[in-house]
């Protein structure tokens, strides 16, 4: 395997100190905040120990190795910038500023006209295993964390979530659709095998936008029948065909459906939470019946689509095709202490992956 250079102290501190990046516009518009409220410190000072702070955060090197560079700031310095200006709500502020700052100058004749659509794919980061979120994972065969990604078109991730590996990732798709706190409007959604089931066909239907999922096992699925006498219509597709869709219960309950929908919309509730409720050990339950039944016909109308339409396989590829390249270039940016997340504070965890998020954005803005 070929080695990967990383790039010299001198080189990364130059760009992050003289070059005007997005973040630089965000400092002026106070993103990154006291948490007391006092500012004592000038302005451009400051706005220099935050950046040298997040590259330290954001590439994993630590606060100890950036201070050992030749730009006057001490570890202490940047302890207390660390302590006292960078929280999580103040990151994902930063961040919604640099993705919808980069989306309002692109130029469309170069970048293609705004998108409405984002993928989201999850990524396992190595992580000390002395806390709740680190887990092993079936499928990577290492424990570790999860960071759920919701990148759009132009390679912009508008939503990072740093989650346990047993996590629902159909709870981590729906959250960052609701959550991302940007301009952008997602219309559609792409996802893998493991971002979609029946209940996310129904939630994503009643939430207003399209789930679109890729999936390895094609071969598995079935398709619904709309009425009982329709099976008749269809004498070459026996084998697939499964039973009707119930549209009396799907009635019944629809205003059931629409109290957990808005539930989710408002913030009310969290889509792991609810989802839980909607599991297979509830299968008698009269709602998730009603969901199964809806999400059934939903993704019954998208496989149709998918299978006579080489343009839907396509568009479902190329958009995780983009959040693929995005995961590849996390591991060049996060390359500190070998990509683990060396720490057992989970809320020092989920700054490091936003710490991240932000550079990766200031990069390809």
């Amino acid at each position: 395997m070929p080695h990967r250079s990383r790039p010299s102290w001198k080189a990364c501190k130059n760009k992050l100190l003289h070059k005007n990046w997005p973040i630089t516009t965000l400092e002026s518009n106070k993103s990154l905040q006291s948490l007391t409220g006092q500012e004592r410190l000038p302005r451009p000072e400051l706005q220099k120990r935050l950046l040298l702070c997040l590259f330290g955060l954001g590439t994993n090197t630590g606060l100890t190795s950036v201070s050992m560079g030749n730009h006057g700031v001490s570890y202490a310095n940047l302890q207390y910038v660390r302590q006292r200006f960078v929280a999580k709500e103040a990151l994902r502020q930063a961040i919604s500023r640099v993705v919808d700052a980069t989306f309002a100058i692109r130029q469309p004749e170069i970048w293609g006209d705004v998108t409405t659509w984002c993928a989201s794919d999850s990524k396992q980061f190595s992580a000390w295993n002395h806390n709740l979120l680190t887990q092993w994972h079936k499928r990577y065969h290492k424990a570790g964390v999860m960071v759920y990604w919701h990148v759009a078109k132009q390679a912009l991730c508008i939503y990072s979530q740093l989650k346990a590996p047993s996590s629902s990732e159909v709870a981590s798709m729906i959250e960052g659709v609701l959550r991302h706190c940007t301009a952008m409007q997602v219309d559609r959604n792409y996802v893998d095998t493991h971002g979609q089931s029946d209940i996310a066909f129904a939630f994503c239907h009643l939430l207003g936008f399209q789930l679109m999922p890729r999936f390895k096992n094609l071969h598995e699925q079935k398709l619904y029948l709309p009425e009982k006498e329709a099976a008749e219509t269809y004498p070459h597709l026996q084998p697939v065909l499964r039973r009707a869709i119930d549209w009396e219960l799907i009635t019944r309950h629809y205003d059931e459906m629409v109290k957990y929908a808005t539930a989710l919309r408002l913030g009310t509730a969290e889509a792991e939470a609810i989802l839980k409720r909607f599991t297979r050990h509830n299968l008698h339950h009269p709602t998730y019946r009603a969901l199964s039944d809806l999400g059934k016909a939903i993704k019954t109308i998208f496989l149709c689509s998918y299978l006579r339409q080489e343009e839907v396989r396509r568009e479902i590829q190329e958009g995780l095709n983009v959040v693929e390249s995005w995961n590849s270039a996390n591991g060049f940016i996060f390359y500190g202490k070998h990509g683990e997340v060396s720490t057992n504070d989970v809320d020092a965890q989920e700054i490091a992956i936003l710490s991240m998020h932000l550079l990766q954005s200031d990069s390809v803005g």
